[in-house]
C-alpha cells in the first residue's frame, strides 16, 4: 500500500486507478534496479528515486506503467527535473549490487551482461533523440545506445558511433544484448554482434529505460516527450 500511495504523489494518479493497475514489478524483475523519474515530490531524492524495495508494486502512471500489452512504459517529458550533471530528463534503471549502487571494473574476470527486449515508442519533437540502454561508469557515459530519428545506434565518447540499424521503425521492438568484462565490452543487436571493443573502465553500472536527449531549450514544449516500452530485462 505504501508504494501505491507512493506512486499517486508522484503522478496525481487517483489511488483507486492505481489499485488496479498492472505494475511494472510483475512484469519485470527489479530486484537489482533503482528507477529514477523526472520529478521532485517529497519522495527521495532529486529528482525522485525509488529503491529496489519500493519498486515493488509501484506505479507511477505519467512515467511508469504497464501497457495494455503488458510491456513496461519508461516516459520522459523534456521539462522533467533532471539528475546533477545533466540538461535532460530520464525515467531510467539503474543497477543495484547487494542493497548498494552498483560499481564494476570492465577489466574483471567476470563477465556481466545486460538483456532487453525493447522498442523506442516515441521521440521528442524538435530533437528526436532517445537513449534506451548505457553502461556508465564513476564518471561518464561508456556507451550509450540511441535512437536518432530512425537510426539505432551505439554511442562512445571520442570514438566513432556504431550503427546498429539505419532505419529502426518506432515502436518496432528489437533484442540487445551487452557484455561487459575481462577488458572487453560487447555489444548484439537482434543476435548479431555489432561491438567488440577493448576498454578499461571503473565504477561501472548498467541503465535502461527512457533518457530523452533535449529540452525546453532545444525548442521543445512541456508536452514533448520520449517514451521507451520494455517487455524483457535481466542481468546476469
Amino acid at each position: 500500500m505504501r508504494q501505491l500511495l507512493l506512486a499517486c504523489l508522484v503522478s496525481g494518479s487517483s489511488l483507486a486507478t492505481d489499485l488496479h493497475a498492472v505494475s511494472p514489478s510483475e512484469r519485470l524483475e527489479l530486484d537489482s534496479w533503482k528507477l529514477t523519474l523526472p520529478v521532485d515530490t517529497p519522495a527521495k531524492g532529486i529528482p525522485d528515486e525509488i529503491s529496489p524495495a519500493e519498486l515493488a508494486g509501484f506505479v507511477d502512471a505519467r512515467h511508469f506503467f504497464v501497457d495494455p500489452e503488458g510491456r513496461v512504459v519508461f516516459r520522459a517529458y523534456c521539462d522533467g527535473v533532471t539528475t546533477k550533471g545533466s540538461g535532460y530528463p530520464r525515467s531510467e534503471l539503474r543497477e543495484i549490487s547487494g542493497g548498494r549502487a552498483a560499481s564494476w571494473d570492465t577489466s574483471g574476470d567476470r563477465v556481466r551482461v545486460m538483456e532487453a527486449t525493447l522498442s523506442v515508442t516515441v521521440l521528442p519533437r524538435h530533437k528526436p533523440h532517445v537513449v534506451c540502454a548505457q553502461i556508465h561508469d564513476a564518471d561518464r557515459d561508456v556507451l550509450m545506445v540511441r535512437m536518432e530519428g530512425r537510426k539505432l545506434l551505439v554511442e562512445r565518447e571520442g570514438l566513432p558511433d556504431v550503427v546498429l540499424a539505419t532505419d529502426q521503425p518506432l515502436g518496432k521492438p528489437f533484442d540487445l544484448r551487452i557484455e561487459a568484462g575481462r577488458g572487453q565490452v560487447k555489444v548484439w543487436y537482434e543476435g548479431r554482434q555489432a561491438l567488440d571493443w577493448q576498454v578499461a573502465a571503473k565504477g561501472c553500472y548498467f541503465k535502461a529505460g527512457c533518457y530523452v536527449q533535449s529540452n525546453l531549450l532545444k525548442g521543445e514544449s512541456p508536452e514533448s516527450f520520449g517514451e521507451v516500452r520494455v517487455s524483457g530485462l535481466r542481468l546476469r
